[in-house]
């Protein structure tokens, strides 16, 4: 079995006082859901990231398929975000691994590497700056025990989509898709929805030519 290397940044869940420990019942899968289930268990098991346990906590789980036609197991945290300190639960799980990577790749940030999330992006003037680039972010990686999924992996693309943008050798651009959502968006009919759409709008302000113009004052 892998065992899991050590890493500088701890993660815990801290829960409100006298918080008592919830266990949801599964939730019910068809035996294709099933068999699934049992696959990506058993992967993640082999592979050292999960182990059996008798905690009187438990959350059930479901699947979400993905845009290449897999399945994405979920686990339905609801029940316990109620309990944890900060507000958005495990949702701060991202934020700890974010904090991970920064420190990581902190000699290489606004350099030629860009952290988000858990999205790493290596950018270069040209294709054999990249070529080193690459190199010292795989071998910083392998120096830190962090592993990546190959098929998630997009190597030598003269463009990328991010955040809403899509990016080039000619710049930042607004993503094409983002151009259609704002055709299609119904009016707004509420102060939600206008914020909503003013929300949208406003963060490809830099995009639009006298933007702060264009809206009325409240």
């Amino acid at each position: 079995m892998l065992v899991l290397p050590t890493q500088e940044v701890k993660f815990q869940i801290d829960l409100v006082p006298g918080a008592a420990p919830v266990a949801r019942a599964p939730y019910r899968l068809a035996p294709s859901g099933m068999k699934e289930l049992s696959e990506q268990l058993k992967e993640l098991s082999d592979k050292g990231f999960i182990r059996h346990s008798s905690s009187p906590w438990g959350a059930p789980v479901l699947f979400v398929k993905k845009k290449d036609g897999s399945f994405r197991m979920c686990i339905d945290y609801r029940e316990l975000n109620k309990l944890t300190v900060i507000p958005f639960g495990l949702t701060n799980a991202a934020a700890v691994f974010m904090d991970l990577m920064n420190r990581v790749c902190k000699p290489y940030l606004d350099k030629f590497v860009i952290v988000f999330i858990d999205d790493i992006l290596i950018y270069s003037k040209d294709e054999k700056e990249h070529e080193e680039h690459l190199k010292e972010i795989l071998k910083l990686r392998k120096k830190e025990e962090l592993y990546a999924e190959f098929s998630k992996c997009e190597f030598w693309i003269p463009k990328v989509q991010f955040l809403g943008h899509v990016i080039d050798n000619l710049g930042i651009h607004v993503d094409p898709a983002k151009n259609e959502s704002v055709k299609e968006w119904a009016s707004p009919k509420s102060p939600t929805e206008i914020r909503k759409f003013l929300g949208l709008a406003g963060y490809y302000q830099r995009f639009i030519e006298g933007f702060s113009k264009k809206w009325p004052n409240p």
